[in-house]
């Protein structure tokens, strides 16, 4: 398969990701865990089929002691026990923002993760879906792959 040349957001319109690494510095110094982090980030681009992100995050997860086992689990995390009642809350946070015009956020999902994680750290997660979001988008729409 041929990979079609497209623009370099980052070489066209350095200043744009200037915002975008902001956000990402402020995530970085969070309460959230690297681990959860690093789940919502693999979770959002594998829902978004985005192979750069979905590359680029299994590796760091790997880098912060992320289990094999987990990581090939991720896709069905639903149907798996590896995983935290506040990462499933929170992996299903991320689904639902991320796929938001299929029914928005329940009101059972966001209880349940207000109730397991508190309101500031559910702020956060959301900054962080949104981030990723924003990321893949970026990757998709510009055909980013590593070489």
């Amino acid at each position: 398969m041929q990979v079609q040349d497209r623009i370099r957001i980052d070489q066209l319109e350095p200043t744009s990701y200037k915002p975008m690494f902001g956000l990402e510095e402020y995530l970085n110094n969070t309460g959230i865990t690297p681990t959860l982090r690093n789940l919502i980030k693999l979770n959002a681009s594998i829902i978004n089929k985005c192979a750069y992100c979905i590359q680029m995050h299994t590796e760091q997860s790997r880098k912060i002691g992320e289990t094999e086992q987990r990581i090939y689990a991720l896709p069905a995390w639903q149907e798996s026990l590896l995983f935290t009642d506040v990462e499933r809350a929170v992996l299903q946070l991320t689904e639902e923002i991320t796929q938001i015009s299929v029914a928005g956020v329940t009101d059972k999902t966001y209880s349940g993760c207000i109730e397991l994680l508190g309101e500031k750290a559910v702020a956060q997660c959301i900054m962080q879906i949104v981030a990723i979001n924003a990321w893949n988008r970026i990757a998709l729409s510009t055909k980013m792959y590593h070489s």
